[in-house]
């Protein structure tokens, strides 16, 4: 079966909740201050519902099961007409096949359609990887954070605009 694009759903909380520590723990990257250790990462169906329709959350499913995700959240305290892409990560066994390039334009289409004019992202060295493609798409490296994420753990922060 094909892997679908979709929006979050509730019974994704466990499987995604779970996924993205996987990711984590391959990578071994740091896990205090990281959406590792954030509260809010085994509820994501609330978390993104109850900050609708600022926020919004795609899932890459195969075979019924939600194996990647990537959104974007109106973090507090970001510069106006900014969000924040979040959540962006992927089962290894959907990596290197496109999957997080479309679910990572998904969602800057959906800021667009809710009418951001520029998006920011936080992230880590042990995600080199992934912020080598943020460059190669549009993303700037900052000095400095922006917003208050409350993921102090995070030393990467990048600024994309349109």
């Amino acid at each position: 079966m094909e892997i679908k694009i979709r929006p979050v759903e509730k019974r994704d909380n466990l499987t995604l909740y779970e996924m993205i520590r996987n990711v984590f723990q391959e990578y071994n990257a740091p896990t205090e201050g990281t959406v590792y250790s954030d509260p809010t990462t085994k509820s994501l169906f609330e978390l993104f519902s109850s900050n609708a329709p600022k926020a919004f959350l795609w899932v890459a499913e195969k075979n019924g099961i939600a194996l990647g995700c990537c959104g974007i959240f109106p973090t507090e305290n970001l510069p106006k007409g900014c969000t924040e892409l979040v959540k962006f990560y992927l089962d290894k066994s959907i990596r290197g096949i496109g999957i997080g390039k479309e679910l990572m334009m998904k969602s800057e289409q959906s800021a667009r359609e809710l009418g951001y004019d520029s998006i920011y992202i936080e992230s880590l060295p042990a995600f080199n990887q992934a912020v080598s493609i943020y460059q190669k798409n549009g993303y700037s490296l900052l000095e400095k954070p922006l917003g208050n994420s409350g993921h102090f753990g995070c030393d990467i922060w990048m600024l994309k605009k349109w």
